[in-house]
C-alpha cells in the first residue's frame, strides 16, 4: 500500500532554525502550494522579521512569551484561514520599511559572516565590482559608515 505524502494543516517554526530559517520554510511551503499555513513563534520582536515573514507567506507571527492559550487560539484561527500577528509588533511593523533589495541583503549577509568581496562575488556569481556596488548602496541606504555597521543596523532591525 502506497503511503500518502505528509501534508500538515499548520506548521509551527521559529525564525532561526538549523538548515533552513523559518522564513525559508514559509517561502518553500508557499512555493510548493501545499496549503500548509505557517506560524512563526520566536523571541525576535523585530518589525523587519515580521514583514519578511509575512512576505514569505507566514500566516502568523507570535512572540514566545505569549501565554499558551494565545498560541492554541492562534493555531485554531490560522487553520481557519485567518492571520494572527502579535499586536505590539503589528503597529511597529508598518512604521519603517526595509530599504534593502534582496541582492543587497544577500551581499550584506555574506559580508556580515566575514567574507571578503572577492569571496562574496564567487559565492553569488557576481563580479567583485558589482559586490562593492551592492555593499556601497546598502551602506548608503542604512546611513552607515562601513559594511560592519550596515550589517549591525540591518540585523537589529530584522532585515538580515
Amino acid at each position: 500500500m502506497a503511503r500518502k505524502p505528509w501534508k500538515p494543516d499548520v506548521f509551527i517554526t521559529d525564525i532561526e532554525m538549523p538548515r533552513m530559517s523559518g522564513l525559508e520554510v514559509a517561502a518553500e511551503l508557499q512555493h510548493r502550494r501545499l496549503g500548509t499555513r505557517v506560524i512563526i513563534v520566536t523571541t525576535f520582536a523585530r518589525s523587519g522579521y515580521l514583514r519578511r515573514a509575512l512576505d514569505a507567506g507566514a500566516s502568523a507571527y507570535l512572540l514566545k512569551d505569549r501565554p499558551a492559550e494565545e498560541l492554541a487560539d492562534a493555531v485554531r484561527r490560522v487553520r481557519q484561514g485567518l492571520r494572527v500577528i502579535d499586536p505590539e509588533l503589528a503597529t511597529e511593523a508598518w512604521g519603517e520599511l526595509d530599504p534593502l533589495t534582496d541582492r543587497e541583503r544577500q551581499v550584506l549577509r555574506l559580508a556580515d559572516e566575514g567574507l571578503a568581496s572577492v569571496n562574496i562575488a564567487d559565492e553569488l556569481g557576481l563580479s567583485e565590482g558589482t559586490v562593492r556596488n551592492y555593499l556601497s548602496e546598502a551602506i548608503s541606504k542604512l546611513g552607515a559608515s562601513n559594511r560592519v555597521e550596515a550589517a549591525r543596523i540591518a540585523r537589529t532591525k530584522g532585515w538580515l
